[in-house]
C-alpha cells in the first residue's frame, strides 16, 4: 500500500501528516533526534503505549509505527468522556513515566522545557492532549505526537492532562457532558494517577503555570506563520485562552480545594 492517506488531528502539522499502509509519515524537526532516541528507549523496555520509529523515507519524513485505534477528535465520543476513560489516561500516562524513568535526556536537544520549579525528573510528553492518547476498545492504549517531548516533573505532564481531560475551564467553554464536573474530575485524574502528597501540593500551580507556557507556545508559533498555530488563535483560541487564564486567577483556591 502507497497511497497516502491524511491523518486529522493535531495543530503544528496540520495537514502534513499521512499513513502510508501500516507506518505514519511526519515531517522531521530539529529537535527529532531526540525524539528517535526517546522512542527507540520505550522499545527497548517494552513499553507498548507508543508508536516505534522506523527512519525515514526518501523525502526526509521521519517514519513512525502506525498504531490503530481512534484519537479522540471532535466531536468527541461520549465514551471517551467517561470517569472510566479519564482514570485509564492516567494510568496510561503514569506507565509512560515509569518506561522513561531510566531515560538520560542529557545528550539529546530538546524543545522549550517547563520553567522552574517543574524542570527536571522524566522525560515528559508535554501534549497529552485528547487527540494525542489512542484507544482501541474504547480503552487508552498509546500516546502519540510527542514534537514537545522534553525533561521536566512528572507533576507538570499531570497538570497538563487534567487541564484538558476534565477539563479545567470555565463552564462557558465546555461544550459536552463534562461541564459543571471539572473539579470532580481533576481531583479522580489526579487520584487515578497516585500522585505524591509533594506533587499534588503543586499541581494547582503547575495547571496555571502549563496554560501560561502552552498558549505563549501557540502565539510564538502563531507570529511565526505556522498555519494550524494561527488559524487556531485567530479562530477563538486566543480568547478562550484569555477566559481561561481569568477562571484560574478566581478559582484557584477551589482548585486547591478539590484536590482535598
Amino acid at each position: 500500500m502507497t497511497e497516502e492517506v491524511p491523518l486529522l488531528g493535531g495543530t503544528a502539522n496540520r495537514g502534513l501528516v499521512v499513513r502510508v499502509g501500516d507506518t505514519v509519515r511526519r515531517p522531521c524537526r530539529s529537535t527529532g533526534p531526540a525524539t528517535h532516541a526517546l522512542l527507540r528507549h520505550l522499545e527497548a523496555v517494552g513499553f507498548d503505549g507508543a508508536p516505534r520509529f522506523l527512519g525515514r523515507d526518501p523525502l526526509g519524513r521521519e517514519v513512525l509505527s502506525y498504531v490503530p485505534g481512534q484519537a479522540i477528535t471532535p466531536p468527541y465520543p461520549d465514551w471517551a468522556l467517561t470517569d472510566a476513560a479519564l482514570a485509564r489516561v492516567a494510568a496510561l500516562l503514569r506507565r509512560y513515566h515509569r518506561a522513561v524513568a531510566d531515560f538520560d535526556p542529557a545528550p539529546h536537544h530538546w524543545p522549550a522545557r517547563p520553567p522552574a520549579p517543574f524542570g527536571g525528573g522524566v522525560l515528559l510528553h508535554n501534549d497529552p492532549n485528547l487527540d494525542n492518547v489512542v484507544f482501541r476498545d474504547r480503552e487508552p492504549v498509546a500516546l502519540i505526537d510527542f514534537d514537545l517531548a522534553s525533561p521536566g516533573a512528572r507533576v507538570w505532564d499531570v497538570a497538563a492532562a487534567a487541564r484538558l481531560w476534565a477539563p479545567l475551564r470555565a463552564d462557558v467553554d465546555v461544550e459536552d457532558s463534562r461541564r459543571g464536573r471539572t473539579l470532580d474530575r481533576f481531583r479522580l485524574f489526579a487520584d487515578a494517577y497516585g500522585l505524591l502528597p509533594a506533587e499534588r501540593a503543586q499541581l494547582v500551580d503547575a495547571v496555571v503555570a502549563n496554560h501560561d507556557w502552552l498558549y505563549d507556545l501557540v502565539e510564538r508559533e502563531a507570529g511565526r506563520g505556522n498555519p494550524g498555530f494561527g488559524e487556531y488563535w485567530q479562530s477563538g483560541g486566543r480568547d478562550r485562552a484569555a477566559r481561561t487564564r481569568a477562571w484560574y486567577v478566581e478559582h484557584v483556591a477551589v482548585l486547591r480545594a478539590a484536590l482535598k
